[in-house]
């Protein structure tokens, strides 16, 4: 039998400490990413943070834009928000398109997808034309909607083709339709957006656990409240978040179709602040309620985060 050398170590301790041990990656690997992310970081925060935080400082302040003379005001800026009646519906308005958006748009998006995620040959067809909407620019759609829902628009005129003249109306110079005229357009440009992220979430779900409810007598909305609901539960999580700051922070569909007309009937804080700020120059009121927007988008992303989050570790 053949010996072992004796200057050999007999076990990986025995290595001596200066040296390298075979299969051990060195720590400093660990490290290294941050150094490749350190000059994106830089460039968002030159961009985006310090802009921003220096906007912050003019909130307390009644710049007009353009003049360098300016008096801090304190909170001023803020105290005559809740005194301005046009704020104050305009704040009205944003939480109520965006809780309008998510609901509506997130059930629209999983009627949808229920209906593709099937056999039908017809499916990837379907599932194309109903996503499209999603990839056309959003100032686009809303010119185009405009024009169809004009008091000689083609959804009027198609109305009165079918008989139903006393449906017609003027969708968006009506103070009381023109708010759920944009919530519609958004659901349906957004709608097959929701679809294919729950579409994703469908096709994940093992076919052997319907296969066994199925067995066992469960009908397809007992299958889908107790099995597939579930197991949707990264997938509305993904979709309530994104529908509902996009909601809140709504800008460009509601300034092309209304400008946020008739009178303010359509404002949201976002085509509020445009105006304060580039229409009348009150630029320290504006970027106010740009600080305000930022702490309802912050405050309801993040209370909704957490609710979701903690549903979904209780669903799985």
């Amino acid at each position: 039998m053949i010996s072992a050398p004796s200057d050999l170590p007999s076990s990986p301790a025995a290595v001596a400490p200066g040296r390298c041990r075979v299969g051990l990656p060195g720590r400093r690997r660990a490290t290294s990413p941050w150094w490749f992310a350190a000059p994106a970081m830089l460039l968002f925060a030159f961009v985006v943070l310090v802009p921003s935080t220096r906007g912050v400082y003019y909130a307390f302040t009644d710049w007009d834009g353009l003049d360098p003379d300016f008096a801090f005001v304190g909170l001023d800026n803020f105290t005559g928000l809740l005194r301005d009646a046009d704020a104050v519906q305009a704040i009205w308005h944003t939480l109520l398109i965006a809780v309008a958006i998510t609901v509506i748009q997130n059930g629209f998006g999983l009627l949808l997808a229920l209906g593709v995620n099937t056999i039908i040959k017809t499916r990837h067809v379907l599932r194309v034309l109903l996503f499209a909407p999603a990839v056309i620019t959003p100032i686009v759609t809303a010119y185009l909607w405009r024009n169809l829902l004009g008091p000689n628009g083609a959804v009027n005129s198609l109305l009165g083709a079918v008989g139903l003249t006393s449906w017609r109306q003027d969708w968006l110079g009506d103070p009381h339709l023109a708010l759920w005229s944009i919530v519609g357009v958004i659901v349906w440009q957004f709608g097959g957006y929701s679809m294919v992220i729950f579409l994703a979430g469908l096709q994940s779900v093992p076919k052997e656990i319907h296969e066994a409810a199925d067995i066992d007598g469960a009908g397809p909305i007992r299958r889908f409240w107790s099995i597939t609901r579930p197991l949707l539960a990264p997938a509305f999580t993904i979709n309530l978040m994104l529908s509902l700051i996009g909601g809140i922070k709504l800008f460009d569909q509601v300034y092309a179709l209304t400008g946020g007309g008739p009178g303010h009937a359509t404002d949201t804080l976002s085509t509020l602040i445009y105006k304060d700020a580039f229409t009348l120059g009150e630029f320290g009121y504006s970027i106010a309620l740009a600080v305000v927007l930022t702490i309802v988008v912050a405050v309801a992303s993040t209370g909704q985060y957490l609710v979701l989050s903690r549903s979904e570790r209780t669903s799985l």
